[in-house]
């Protein structure tokens, strides 16, 4: 596909109907595994777009599933609590990072993608579980969370190293997912801010981000159904593979 040099051609009717289905794909699989839809959409469309353009179009969506699945969990006030200084790490990296981008070219911020992408998959099939003691959170969850805003900032991709971390909380299942909901959900707002005011956040941009609201939900419908049918094993094994895969493009493709 010819790559798009703007998201202001997201109108044109081919750009469109990609759009719709990395949406549609991306919600199937935060569906059926619980996260997953930043890092899918922003990795396919990736293949077109540079990652800000990209993380432009998901800025929407991204917030509507994830204030749904934080709206899910049993109890966001201590979770906020405990979080804290992991959020606020968030969203001052976040921040920080969109002021020193203008400096990294548009090839480079395509690496930083894939990198992103390749360390959350080899996570992911290795089974990699990290052990945070909870004397150690203090520290701990400001430096997670500004390394997490700053990959957020660079390539729109919110789960480096913020996903291993909470998993190694030992939290509860229903407390892991609101989470991660949680820690989505500031990580969209403070990337949503970090993009308007770098001016990358157009109203053409804001525009298809509410369109791709609809596709977002009908895959997270068509994922939810597809759970009950399939082994959530497998389906991880194939979803991480598939992002090794697809990183490892990103990152050797501004170099061959």
């Amino acid at each position: 596909m010819q790559r798009m040099e703007t998201i202001l051609l997201a109108n044109q009717p081919a750009a469109l109907a990609f759009i719709v289905a990395v949406f549609i794909l991306a919600g199937t699989v935060k569906g059926v595994v619980g996260l997953g839809l930043p890092t899918v959409a922003v990795g396919l469309l990736g293949i077109v777009m540079a990652p800000r353009e990209a993380a432009a179009l998901l800025v929407v969506p991204s917030l509507v599933t994830n204030l749904w699945q934080l709206a899910a969990g049993p109890a966001i006030g201590p979770l906020s609590r405990r979080l804290r200084t992991m959020l606020a790490g968030i969203v001052a990296g976040t921040l920080a990072g969109g002021v020193l981008l203008p400096a990294v070219g548009s090839a480079n911020a395509v690496a930083f993608l894939g990198g992103a992408l390749i360390l959350y998959a080899v996570s992911g099939l290795s089974a990699f579980t990290l052990q945070v003691q909870p004397r150690y959170e203090r520290l701990a969850g400001p430096v997670v969370g500004l390394a997490t805003g700053l990959v957020t900032a660079a390539t729109g991709v919110f789960v480096i190293p913020a996903v291993p971390y909470l998993g190694g909380l030992t939290l509860a299942r229903d407390e892991l997912i609101q989470a991660l909901g949680l820690a989505f959900t500031v990580s969209t707002c403070a990337l949503a801010a970090s993009l308007w005011l770098a001016g990358d956040l157009p109203m053409q941009a804001a525009g298809t981000s509410l369109l791709a609201v609809g596709p977002a939900l009908a895959g997270m419908w068509i994922g939810q159904r597809l759970r009950a049918h399939i082994s959530p094993q497998l389906f991880r094994r194939c979803f991480f593979a598939g992002l090794l895969a697809l990183g490892a493009h990103l990152a050797l493709r501004p170099f061959v």
